[in-house]
C-alpha cells in the first residue's frame, strides 16, 4: 500500500505536494480541512499522513493525537513552518515519524515518505502476524523444556534486558523473539527481523545501519537501517553468527553507545532498540574458530535461551498436531481432521530433522493428500515409508507442486494395495474411493502387481 492522506489548511501546499507524490507512484489524497482530514484517515487506509501544525480549526497535535489513538501503524510527517526544537519534540513524543520544515525540500520529502511507508508495513505486518500467532501468542506445548522456556519469556519480556536464543533449524527461534517483544513494554512499536545469513556481507552495514546517497556504487540515494526503523522498537537479528566481522564491530558499537552511523555519514543517530538475536550455530565454537567476537557474543548472552529439537519434547507433539490441523484445515477451506493414537504415536516416533516446522509441513502435505476425516497410521505411514519412495525422494524429484502430488499419491496407492495384498475392493474401500476410480488411477500411475 502506498497511499498518503495530506492535511494542510493551504490549498497551495497540499497541490505542490500532490504533484511530487504522485510523479513518485503514489496515491495521494489531501484536505484543507482537519476534521475532513480525520474522517478520510477512518474511511480509508494510508500509509503515511503529512500533516501541518498551524492550522485554524484544530491544530496538528491534535489531529496527531487522535489519528494515533486509532491507527497505531499510521505514519505521520509533521511538516511546519514553525520549526522548532520544542515542536519537534512534543511531534515525537505524540508518535511522529518524522518532521520537515517549511519551505519543503523535494529530495527530503521523498526519502522521508519512503520509510515512513517502510515502518507504516512492518508495523501493519507485525499486526498481521499477531493474528495468526501460535497460540494467540503462546508458544504450544506442556513438556518440561516448554514449561522453562514460557517462564523465561514471562521473566523477561518487560524488561530491556538483550536475549540471546539458541536451537536447531525450525525449532521457533523465531516465534520467541516476537512472544517476547509482543508481551513487552515495547509491544505498539515496530518489530524488525534481520536475516544476517541471507544478506551478502557487503550488503549488511547498509541493510542494518542505512547509507547516505553516493557512499557506494549503486548508492543512488540515501537509505534507512533496520536499527533506525526499529528505533524505540525490537530489532531480531536471526542467524547472528553469519554476520560478517565489521558488522559485529558496529553493532557492538551501538550497543555500547546507543548511536549509530549510517554507511558513508559522519554524523551519529541515537537509537533505541531491544536487541534481541538468534543462532542455530555454537557460538563459543566460533569464537574459538575467530568467526565471532567474543565480546559481542558477552553483550549479547546476557538472557540465554535454549530451545530443544522436537525429538527432544515428543510430547508436544498431539499439541502441535491439533493446532496445525486446525490452522491448516481452516487456511485450506477443507472439512476438520482429527489423527488417531496410532497415527500420533507414528509421528511420535521420527526423528523430525526439521523440527517443528518440518512438522507442519507434513501436516499440511497430509490434509492436501488424504482426503479423510479421521487419520490413521495406515493413512499416513506411506509418507515415512522406510522402503520405496520416501516423502524425502519425492520431495527431491519433484520439480512442481503437481507432479509432488503425484507421486505422493501413486506411492500411498501403491502402499494401500500391498497392504490389502493387492485386493481391489478392500483396496477400494479403503481409500474411500469406487472400484473404476481406482483402477483407473492404476493405469495413470501404470501400477502393477510385482510378480
Amino acid at each position: 500500500m502506498k497511499s498518503i492522506l495530506i492535511i494542510d489548511d493551504e490549498k497551495s501546499i497540499c497541490e505542490s505536494i500532490q504533484m511530487i507524490l504522485d510523479y513518485e507512484g503514489y496515491q495521494v489524497d489531501y484536505s484543507t480541512s482537519a476534521s475532513r482530514g480525520l474522517e478520510m484517515l477512518s474511511e480509508n487506509k494510508y500509509s503515511a499522513l503529512l500533516l501541518d501544525i498551524q492550522m485554524p480549526e484544530m491544530s496538528g497535535f491534535e489531529v496527531l493525537k487522535r489519528a494515533k489513538e486509532t491507527e497505531q501503524a499510521l505514519s505521520v510527517i509533521i511538516i511546519s513552518a514553525h520549526g522548532s526544537v520544542e515542536n519537534a519534540i512534543k511531534a515525537t513524543r505524540l508518535g511522529a515519524f518524522d518532521f520537515i520544515e517549511k519551505p519543503i525540500d523535494r529530495e527530503k520529502l521523498i526519502i522521508s515518505i519512503r520509510n515512513a511507508v517502510e515502518q507504516s508495513n512492518l508495523l501493519l505486518e507485525n499486526e498481521e502476524i499477531k493474528k495468526t500467532f501460535i497460540g494467540d501468542g503462546r508458544i504450544l506445548g506442556t513438556s518440561k523444556a516448554i514449561k522453562h522456556v514460557l517462564s523465561t519469556i514471562e521473566k523477561v519480556a518487560p524488561l530491556d534486558a538483550r536475549v540471546l536464543i539458541t536451537g536447531d533449524n525450525g525449532t521457533g527461534k523465531e516465534l520467541v523473539a516476537r512472544a517476547i517483544h509482543n508481551q513487552s513494554s515495547r509491544k505498539d512499536k515496530t518489530f524488525v527481523e534481520v536475516n544476517c545469513a541471507a544478506i551478502p556481507n557487503e550488503l549488511i552495514e547498509s541493510e542494518l545501519f542505512g547509507h547516505e546517497k553516493g557512499s557506494f556504487t549503486g548508492a543512488v540515494q540515501q537509505r534507512i537501517g533496520k536499527f533506525e526503523l526499529a528505533n524505540n522498537g525490537t530489532i531480531f537479528l536471526d542467524e547472528i553468527g553469519d554476520m560478517s566481522q565489521q558488522a559485529q564491530a558496529k553493532v557492538l558499537r551501538a550497543i555500547e553507545d546507543g548511536k549509530i552511523q549510517r554507511v558513508g555519514g559522519t554524523k551519529s543517530i541515537e537509537v533505541d532498540v531491544r536487541i534481541i538475536a538468534a543462532t542455530n550455530k555454537t557460538l563459543k565454537e566460533e569464537i574459538e574458530k575467530g568467526g565471532f567476537r567474543e565480546d559481542l557474543y558477552h553483550r549479547l548472552n546476557v538472557i540465554p535461551i535454549h530451545l530443544p529439537p522436537l525429538k527432544e519434547r515428543i510430547e508436544d507433539i498431539p499439541i502441535l498436531l491439533e493446532h496445525f490441523a486446525k490452522d491448516i484445515t481452516e487456511k485450506h477451506k477443507k472439512a476438520p481432521i482429527k489423527f488417531k493414537e496410532d497415527a500420533v504415536k507414528l509421528l511420535q516416533s521420527l526423528p523430525w530433522s526439521g523440527n517443528v516446522r518440518e512438522l507442519r509441513n507434513v501436516v499440511e502435505r497430509i490434509i492436501i493428500l488424504v482426503d479423510k476425516k479421521e487419520l490413521e497410521k495406515k493413512d499416513i505411514e506411506f509418507l515415512f515409508a522406510s522402503s520405496g519412495s520416501s516423502i524425502g525422494d519425492i520431495l527431491t524429484e519433484s520439480n512442481s507442486f503437481q507432479e509432488f502430488k503425484e507421486k505422493a499419491e501413486k506411492a500411498f496407492i501403491e502402499k494401500q494395495l500391498k497392504t490389502n495384498n493387492w485386493n481391489i475392493s478392500k483396496t477400494a474401500e479403503a481409500l474411500e474411493i469406487q472400484r473404476s476410480h481406482l483402477y483407473n488411477k492404476m493405469k495413470k500411475y501404470s501400477i502393477e502387481k510385482e510378480d
